[in-house]
């Protein structure tokens, strides 16, 4: 039957490469775009017609920074990225993945991120991905080789180096799963036990990625007052190993820092003219969030969090932990910044959505001290929204053509507990609504290329990120004038409103602002 399946008639196509808008109607079949024509040309047949009169019509939306693959299993319908135009999500960043996993509770220690919903038993991309697609989600996952699964897979969570023959598993695990279709290799190098790998073995992990044409993914070393030599460690290791680079949510953390980004935006082009393969990503907010436990001494995770639990019984470790937490406030930590996101039920459960300088005020003691006694009490897991970022460091990033938009999110459900980051709920409808249309940053037109075809592009995915026939029909229909986030960090279980149509695999998946159940996701897996 040559019928087209769904017609999308009447809308602006705005293709994904940064063109202007077309007035056009899309025809969609057998889940791929297969024709795109004048408006009112296409064929009247027995498929569905979504009108798209006064609305874009872009590709979906690919979220080259997501942390769903350890929620999306919880959550597979994922409203919050589905209500915002996202189709595809990258997993496995800043060296989190749920495979290889040797052992899987030392694992689940290490992340320490509360949300963290799945089984922990996968050893391979195969077993995560059948697992997934046993109950589908509503978008498309891709995934990623995260560097803390590979190291507690092969070396632990000790403060060492690896070994010879360690680092060569590492690389034999890291290629195995090259081969199985992963899309990249990560590194988290402010997070034990990644944080504990010198340059050489990021490197040497780097030339694996690269040898299997993976792109290389990195939450630095640093984005404080060390970020510069951070970008620099991350583009030496892309020059040594020849991979393609990506730097993940650039920023700079910390008031006395504000401003580096400029210097190493310079950096990343210096290097792109020198040959070097190398671009970035960004949220649009100006706090982070992450666990408590990275902004401790790396020392203090040496073994992960049980022995973490067990320095914070001993008065003296304690007290030289809080310390050095302490030595951070005014440099590159403010602790009235520091809020509580989310904690597992204790005794401090009622201190979420307060900063370390409001507890330690409840708790007659100072910031750092507080904190000690927060991550004692609930398990080592605690984790927090950190308000430390310039709003014009922000902007500047997100308008630099070599960087795209990304989440650094989960999928959620539309209600919960916490206080969670809204760049989950609102990271694109926020660039659309605020970037866009409020203050004029970008154009229309170059806020969906940093959406689209800039982020397929780093993937290699050629077969999504523009409005062209013969691409699968992933795609997102928004009102320009009314897509906006609702989520803040008062108020984070909002879903972002002004997505009429969302098309996944041809399916809809949201119609006419409405979730409508389907799952036609799968997990995708790189060609080659």
């Amino acid at each position: 039957m040559n019928d087209p399946e769904v017609v999308i008639t009447g809308g602006d196509v705005l293709d994904g490469t940064g063109a202007a808008p077309r007035r056009a109607d899309v025809v969609v079949r057998g889940g791929q775009i297969a024709e795109i024509v004048p408006p009112g040309a296409a064929r009247a047949g027995a498929g569905e017609v979504l009108d798209a009169s006064g609305l874009v019509v872009a590709p979906g939306f690919i979220d080259l920074h997501s942390h769903a693959d350890f929620s999306v299993q919880a959550h597979p319908a994922a409203d919050t990225a589905v209500y915002q135009g996202v189709t595809t999500l990258l997993g496995g960043n800043c060296g989190f993945s749920p495979f290889p996993v040797a052992d899987a509770a030392a694992l689940a220690g290490a992340v320490g991120f509360l949300g963290s919903e799945l089984d922990w038993s996968w050893t391979d991309l195969d077993g995560y991905a059948a697992a997934v697609e046993a109950d589908p989600p509503a978008i498309n996952m891709a995934a990623q080789v995260g560097h803390q699964a590979l190291r507690m897979a092969v070396v632990g969570a000790g403060e060492r180096a690896a070994t010879g023959a360690e680092l060569a598993r590492m690389r034999a695990l890291l290629a195995e799963s090259a081969e199985q279709g992963a899309f990249g290799f990560s590194t988290g190098l402010i997070y034990a036990p990644g944080s504990y790998a010198s340059s050489d073995e990021v490197a040497a992990l780097a030339t694996t990625a690269a040898e299997h044409g993976l792109l290389y993914s990195t939450h630095m070393r640093d984005e404080t007052g060390g970020l510069l030599a951070a970008v620099a460690e991350a583009l030496d290791a892309a020059r040594a190993s020849g991979a393609r680079l990506e730097i993940s949510h650039l920023k700079v953390m910390g008031p006395a820092n504000h401003g580096a980004v400029h210097a190493a935006l310079a950096m990343i082009e210096d290097a792109r003219a020198g040959g070097v393969d190398v671009t970035a990503d960004v949220y649009p907010y100006t706090a982070s969030s992450t666990t408590l436990t990275s902004r401790l001494p790396a020392w203090a995770m040496d073994g992960g969090p049980e022995r973490l639990l067990e320095r914070l019984m001993d008065r003296s470790t304690r007290a030289r932990i809080a310390a050095a937490l302490r030595a951070r406030f005014g440099r590159d930590i403010a602790p009235e910044g520091v809020v509580v996101a989310e904690l597992p039920d204790g005794p401090y459960t009622r201190f979420t959505g307060r900063s370390l300088t409001d507890i330690g005020a409840e708790l007659g003691t100072d910031p750092a001290d507080a904190a000690m006694e927060l991550l004692a009490a609930h398990q080592a897991t605690v984790a927090i929204v950190n308000h430390a970022m310039d709003p014009g460091d922000v902007a500047d990033v997100l308008a630099h053509p070599l960087v795209s938009v990304a989440s650094d999110g989960w999928t959620l459900r539309p209600s919960g507990p916490g206080r969670p980051h809204p760049r989950s709920f609102g990271t694109f409808a926020r660039v659309l609504g605020r970037y866009v249309r409020e203050d004029g940053l970008l154009t229309l037109p170059e806020a969906v290329r940093k959406m689209t075809s800039l982020p397929a592009s780093r993937l290699g995915l050629t077969d999504r990120g523009e409005v062209r026939a013969g691409l699968t029909a992933d795609l997102a229909v928004f009102d320009p004038g009314t897509v906006l986030d609702t989520s803040d960090f008062a108020h984070p279980w909002r879903l972002a409103t002004g997505v009429r149509h969302v098309l996944v695999r041809g399916v809809p998946v949201l119609r006419d602002g409405t979730a409508t159940g389907a799952r036609p996701g799968r997990v995708l897996r790189r060609a080659g």
